[in-house]
Order: structure tokens, then sequence, then C-alpha cells
């Protein structure tokens, strides 16, 4: 089942037209890389599915369901965002615990006391950190928190904007690994934007290759791999990163 069909997307930032007649297809369960270089649309088309870049034309349907222009209830339970930077999307004086329960109480979904020990558990948070605030976490401690939080609706779509960039290698293959295990478990459907082909190798089924605010390739991860990518673009950007790719 296809679980994020876009068609004809066109996204604006005022007069700056940033993505143009995108067409978009991932499939239920797939991991989906964005790639490109800075100012190709990445990010901007997360941005549209979410709600939080209003100016869009074109077809935005999660599995069957346009969606409109304005965030519902019914969109934030089917589809969460984890963004780049995990200290500037917490809030700074508010615990873990308040962090986690928010969308709950949004909800009016009870058992909290239950609900968010269990997350930060699946998420690999020991319990001390529940009343712990943000700037007394680690930046993997914090990653881990926002991508709890996104979890807590249990949300069948994750949209994650260079979630590893901001971190250290060795807590990026943390995350990375989490992010694995936690889409294996839960049946979750990903959408990756990243700078980092690498990462799209580990995590990735497909990817798409962005170039100024349009897609030149979408392609399995098998040719990222082999280096047999069609576009001359492509073919640049895994130039650019041969030596990190894994085979």
């Amino acid at each position: 089942m296809t679980a994020i069909a876009l068609r004809n997307l066109s996204i604006s930032y005022g007069e700056t037209l940033v993505v143009e007649n995108l067409d978009l297809d991932v499939a239920e369960g797939e991991c989906f890389g964005l790639v490109g270089e800075s100012g190709s649309g990445k990010s901007t088309v997360l941005r549209g599915i979410t709600g939080l870049a209003p100016d869009w034309s074109g077809s935005i349907e999660l599995f069957g369901t346009p969606r409109g222009k304005r965030i519902d209830r019914s969109f934030a339970a089917l589809c969460q965002m984890v963004f780049q930077d995990p200290y500037g999307s917490l809030h700074p004086r508010q615990t873990v615990d308040a962090t986690l329960s928010e969308p709950l109480a949004i909800h009016g979904i009870r058992g909290a006391d239950r609900l968010v020990p269990e997350m930060m558990e699946a998420c690999g948070l020991a319990q001390h950190f529940r009343f712990r605030l943000p700037h007394q976490l680690s930046g993997g401690q914090r990653q881990r928190v926002a991508i709890a939080r996104a979890l807590m609706l249990k949300p069948k779509i994750l949209l994650l904007d260079e979630p590893t960039s901001a971190l250290d290698v060795s807590v990026q293959a943390e995350i990375l690994n989490l992010l694995k295990r936690l889409r294996r478990e839960q049946n979750l459907t990903y959408i990756l934007v990243t700078h980092d082909l690498a990462v799209v190798s580990f995590l990735c089924d497909r990817l798409g290759v962005m170039r100024q605010g349009r897609v030149v390739e979408v392609a399995d991860v098998a040719a990222l791999k082999s280096n047999t990518m069609q576009h001359p673009y492509s073919r640049e950007l895994v130039e650019k990163s041969a030596n990190r790719i894994p085979a």
C-alpha cells in the first residue's frame, strides 16, 4: 500500500518557488531518502507534508486520504516529524516527562504514567532521565527524547529532517540503529532528508535525488551502493561521497 503520495506538488516561500511539480510515492513500511545539495528543496518537502509550509499546490495523500491546508489532530496522530536540532526542538523549561506527556494531553489520551516510561524504554532512555530538562541531557539523549515525543501518538509515518547531522559520529550510529529498530518493530514509514549518502545506504530502501526543487532520479539503494546511478547529478553526488558509502 502507498503510504505517501505526492502529485504535482509545488511549494513556495513568498515569491520564491522552492519545490516544483514534484511527484513521489513512498510505500508503507519503506524508508525513502531525499538527498541533494543545500537549497534543493528536500526539507521543504517535509515541511509541506506536515503543514509547516502552507503555501503549496498539488496533492498530498497519506494512506489514500488527501490532506488539507490545516494541521488537524487526525493528521498529527498519523504523521510526525523529527527535526535536525534536538536542543532547538525541545522546550528548554519542560522536563522529559512533560514533553512526552503533552501530545497525550492534547489528544485526550490517558495513561501517561504508563505510556511515558514505555516509550522512554523503547527509545533507549533510562527512567532516571524522566524529570530532567533538555540542558541536562546529551545531544544523543535529546534526540531520543525528540523521537520518543514523535512516537507518543503511535503514528504510522515519521518525517526525519537530518536527524543525526548535529550529533557526534559515535552517537549518530546509535540513533541510526534506534531508527532502524523502531521502524521494524512498529512498522513505520520514513522519509529521511540528509546530505549523508552513507546514512541513506544504511537506513533506506530507495532514494530520490533533488536538484533545484525537482526530483531528477529515483533509484533503489543498491544503485547507490554499486555506483550505478543514472543521472549525471546523482553520479556527481555519489562521486563526492564514494569513500564513505559501504558496499
